[in-house]
């Protein structure tokens, strides 16, 4: 069996009297594709927060190649290896596309600050290994996202086209696990399968990924594995043809859908 890169065990968190996530245990293994999915204020993306360190757990624990990241800060989290996307854009909209992606890798380097004041070989061969590198990320993305725009600045991107470059920034932490949160939000059909697509790319290069999505095509089409939530509380997993059917599933969504047209 592949490695566990990812155990959450248990895990619990409450805002006041409303347990966004309620006693969660999953696991993933190295190299699967997995998506969480559920109706809106499932839990989905407080679980997201809590692998993250965004959110501490109340009780339970996160624990990251066998080690506890529970309690930890995002920083230290995404020295383990975590990076992630976030469902509303967070990019620097007047920094170039390189420097988008060459921010995703400040983590990573090593120069001090006196080698950033005096210029030193250290650094200067640091920084060329990060353009070229970030130029290898960005050439993972074909179709419209061509290496050739990597100077004009993220703001003139069109909306697709900044979605990807915020996975490009992730990919740019050298993660163990991506986080993907709606990777395809807004975006057309044809456009969603063209992302969907990359993502199984990353999966058979070797990325791990968890990933929130809502639209099912996507999920049924990329995921190795679902995991069903509602009101906080894991309600199925398994293959995604299983847990779209699963009767709990139909009524969390045909349920909260009703509920919505009829207040």
């Amino acid at each position: 069996m592949a490695e566990v890169i990812l155990e959450v065990r248990s895990a619990t968190k409450n805002f006041g009297g409303l347990k966004a996530v309620n006693n969660l245990s999953f696991d993933l293994h190295k190299g699967e594709i997995v998506s969480l999915i559920g109706p809106n204020g499932s839990g989905k993306t407080t679980t997201f927060n809590l692998i993250t360190g965004l959110y501490e757990p109340d009780s339970g624990d996160i624990l990251m190649q066998g080690e506890s990241i529970a309690g930890l800060k995002p920083g230290q989290i995404y020295a383990r290896g975590i990076s992630r996307t976030f469902q509303m854009l967070r990019l620097f909209s007047n920094m170039s596309v390189l420097e988008n992606v060459l921010v995703g890798m400040h983590g990573r380097t090593k120069a001090n600050v006196i080698d950033c004041m005096f210029r030193t070989p250290r650094m200067r061969r640091e920084e060329e290994a990060s353009i070229v590198r970030a130029r290898e990320i960005l050439a993972m993305f074909p179709g419209r996202f061509p290496l050739a725009r990597h100077t004009q600045p993220a703001a003139s991107l069109s909306y697709a086209n900044r979605r990807r470059l915020e996975i490009a920034r992730a990919l740019a932490g050298e993660p163990r696990l991506l986080l993907l949160d709606e990777p395809v939000a807004g975006m057309n059909p044809a456009e969603s399968m063209e992302v969907m697509r990359q993502i199984r790319d990353l999966r058979d290069a070797g990325y791990t990924i968890l990933m929130i999505e809502h639209d099912m095509n996507v999920i049924m089409g990329a995921s190795d594995r679902v995991i069903a939530m509602d009101h906080g509380i894991k309600i199925a997993e398994g293959a995604p043809v299983d847990v779209a059917n699963d009767p709990a599933v139909v009524e969390a969504y045909l349920g909260r859908r009703g509920a919505d047209t009829a207040s």
